[in-house]
């Protein structure tokens, strides 16, 4: 991805953010991590960057991937994926990273495989969270013969969660 595109889909993703804001909180951001899709609110999600250079960080698990400077703050990089108890994402040019919302007080960001834009839960309807850990809210299916479980994350659930807070191994 080039420069000129990459500054492009933020400028487009960020007036979209602005524009979904401003409407009823329907709206949910995509992204697809492990082969899974989730939500998230968009009220939960901080901003979306580009994978910057990591720094390791000594026994940690594996889903632990380090630590990120973003814009002078360091902030931890999750592996949902992996987190989820699946595979490693792959950091392909598409990989982003979703850093959570400041209210939660953690310095903390999602690697995701690729964002997979706006999302209107009027697309979607509810269906069986089928043993989904306790930080998915919801599950979903698209109305329009989507076959693909979409996830809805409870970011509140997940910071607060002794797992995805005990890194070290």
């Amino acid at each position: 991805m080039t420069h000129g595109n990459l500054k492009e889909f933020q400028e487009a993703l960020a007036r979209r953010l602005r524009v979904a804001s401003e409407v009823e909180s329907t709206a949910r951001l995509g992204l697809e991590s492990g082969g899974q899709r989730y939500l998230i609110r968009l009220e939960e999600a901080g901003e979306v960057l580009p994978v910057p250079p990591l720094c390791p960080v000594p026994l940690t698990r594996s889903w632990f991937l380090g630590l990120a400077n973003v814009r002078g703050n360091l902030v931890a990089v999750v592996d949902l994926a992996e987190f989820a108890g699946g595979a490693a994402t792959a950091r392909g040019a598409e990989a982003r990273l979703v850093l959570l919302a400041e209210r939660f007080g953690v310095r903390s960001s999602l690697l995701a495989a690729r964002m997979l834009g706006l999302k209107n839960l009027s697309g979607f309807e509810p269906c069986e969270r089928e043993s989904a850990p306790p930080w998915v809210r919801a599950c979903y299916v698209e109305k329009k013969g989507g076959a693909a479980v979409w996830r809805e994350l409870d970011m509140g659930e997940l910071t607060a969660n002794e797992s995805f807070l005990q890194v070290s191994r």
